[in-house]
């Protein structure tokens, strides 16, 4: 009995790819911001109403969909300078610990691969949302998380000097994922 109480506790979320999407953002030249998106995530979010810390969530993106906005940049982004889309076509997540933080707020810690190299890495997420009918009888949920890391420590080590001293490319990478699932 128990067992069957915990299953119907827990609902299995998939990412809807079309309307989630994984951005981040790293200095350039030192002066400002350069962002760039990801479409393409799949996964999934296998939630436990009765006990947060028992959810879990996994995700794949696909490199191939990196966009800056800038066609030029966004080949070089993808060459083996930076992601090595050849080598390494996907970035993935698996959670490992999911831990209340407040009200709709959670941390979430888990394993980061990227480009070849995993790093355990924590997200702060915002969610879920409450449940929702879409127009076609589909119940879904969105869930917003952030988090930094150090590209180097992922083997992300191309830079360049700048005349004026320091660093065309920012070590350091704010990732953002905003992130809408539908239930089944």
């Amino acid at each position: 009995m128990a067992s069957t109480i915990a299953t119907l506790a827990t609902t299995t979320w998939k990412i809807d790819p079309a309307h989630s999407a994984a951005e981040f953002k790293v200095k350039h030249m030192m002066i400002s911001n350069v962002k760039g998106t990801f479409q393409g995530l799949e996964g999934a979010l296998t939630e436990d109403a009765a006990d947060p810390a028992s959810s879990s969530i996994q995700a794949t993106i696909d490199v191939n969909t990196l966009s800056t906005g800038d066609p030029k940049r966004d080949g070089h982004l993808k060459s083996a300078d930076f992601f090595d889309l050849e080598n390494f076509p996907t970035m993935t997540f698996k959670s490992t610990s999911v831990k209340p933080k407040g009200e709709g707020e959670y941390s979430v810690t888990g394993e980061l691969t990227l480009h070849g190299v995993t790093k355990p890495v924590t997200f702060t997420v915002e969610g879920p949302s409450a449940p929702n009918k879409d127009l076609w009888g589909n119940t879904r949920i969105g869930l917003s998380a952030t988090t930094r890391i150090n590209r180097k420590e992922f083997g992300l080590t191309w830079n360049a000097a700048l005349e004026t001293g320091g660093i065309l490319v920012g070590e350091d990478v704010a990732i953002t994922l905003d992130v809408q699932f539908i239930k089944g």
